[in-house]
């Protein structure tokens, strides 16, 4: 199925970058610029290309049935992004209940320009010890991929503004809504 959603993908102009996680078994996963929808089907596609099965965090108002069966055998995670519900441990002990674990953030957390990102993800891979990976979707080139493997330091602040300056060279469906 993956080669044939490629193929699909492929016949309407977009390469996906060969290059891949290998060696990595977890991580968190930072995608950017989210600015539309369309970023989650050719992120699906993309990451079933590389033969990796991610889990996604998407608010829990998508997943009422029957949308929400199809989310979840997807690899989506609900959130309540309005209650305050310690996610971080949750997702830390997903990486430490996991042989192999992917799970995709798009930090801006809309789809909307946001330069006050969520740090979540940052917590996430600090707390459970793993790396981020950086990866992008860029319209204007129709390319999409795996941009560098990314070392928490514990500044969380300057760590994200150098992933932000990593992504804000990729454009998103709707630029004026990318990562400046």
């Amino acid at each position: 199925m993956a080669k044939f959603l490629m193929f699909i993908l492929k016949m309407f102009g977009w390469k996906i970058d060969p290059k891949s996680p290998e060696g990595v078994k977890k991580a968190v996963i930072v995608m950017g610029p989210h600015t539309s929808n369309w970023d989650f089907v050719i992120g699906k596609i993309a990451f079933a290309n590389y033969g990796i099965k991610v889990r996604l965090l998407i608010k829990k108002e998508l997943f009422a049935p029957p949308m929400g069966w199809l989310l979840r055998w997807m690899g989506g995670i609900p959130v309540d992004r309005k209650a305050n519900n310690n996610f971080t441990e949750q997702a830390v002990a997903y990486f430490e209940n996991n042989d192999s674990m992917f799970m995709v953030f798009t930090p801006e957390g809309t789809r909307s320009y946001n330069p006050n990102w969520k740090k979540g993800f940052y917590y996430i891979a600090l707390k459970a010890n793993v790396p981020i990976y950086i990866a992008y979707i860029d319209y204007s080139k129709k390319t999409g991929g795996f941009h560098s493997l990314f070392t928490p330091t514990g500044d969380a602040d300057a760590d994200i503004q150098k992933i932000k300056d990593i992504l804000k060279q990729y454009k998103g469906r709707f630029p004026e809504n990318g990562i400046r």
